[in-house]
């Protein structure tokens, strides 16, 4: 049974995997995550990935609550322009992190960010876990082939592994990272983000 389950996406991400391509872009994004955020552990690389697999993960039916809570974090933070505004994600750069900050300075409207990742969130076809699965571990062979001397790392990833093997895959960034960078940001479609978003941001840029 488990050989039936895992035949077509092994066989998939295996043809993937022995491209020069895949391992060339696992590690550009790996390097660009650690360039910009040094305090990452191999559970902020795993939900990089993640999020450009899955994109904000959860259907969002109810857009004002939506809104309300993006309120409320906005509110709750005052420190902004810390980090990148934009930034893609994973080794498809299927997506975008748009920072929440976009919206506090006042260079991207509340509503088009909101509908933007709304969008994003509703329109995003799911992967099934068993794909993923076999996703991950070549993306891990690639990061483990890197070196990188991550704290925790081996703690991590057997932590990943058992949170896999219990059917569930998101997890929240590590410790470290919450806080060295108190991330603020929304999970945006790449096509989106090029089509509607940046022509904004350049438009509010200082001449």
């Amino acid at each position: 049974m488990k050989q039936i389950r895992y035949f077509l996406p092994v066989f998939f991400m295996l043809f993937l995997a022995c491209s020069n391509h895949f391992e060339n872009a696992v590690e550009e994004s790996v390097l660009q995550q650690l360039d910009i955020y040094p305090e990452s552990r191999l559970q902020d690389l795993y939900k990089n990935f993640f999020q450009d697999r899955f994109g904000p993960g959860h259907l969002i039916p109810d857009t004002a609550m939506a809104g309300e809570y993006l309120r409320s974090e906005l509110a709750a933070y005052t420190k902004v322009g810390q980090k990148p505004l934009i930034e893609q994600i994973g080794w498809e750069k299927n997506f975008y992190r748009v920072s929440t900050d976009a919206v506090k300075m006042d260079l991207l409207p509340l509503s088009v960010y909101l509908d933007a990742f709304v969008e994003s969130a509703n329109t995003t076809k799911e992967t099934p876990i068993t794909e993923w699965e076999v996703e991950w571990q070549k993306i891990l062979c690639v990061i483990e082939r890197m070196n990188l001397n991550l704290p925790n790392f081996n703690a991590d990833k057997i932590k990943i592994q058992k949170l896999i093997d219990s059917g569930e895959f998101a997890v929240h960034h590590s410790s470290s990272f919450e806080a060295a960078y108190q991330p603020h940001y929304r999970v945006i479609k790449k096509e989106i983000v090029e089509n509607r978003i940046k022509p904004l941001l350049l438009d509010s840029s200082p001449e």
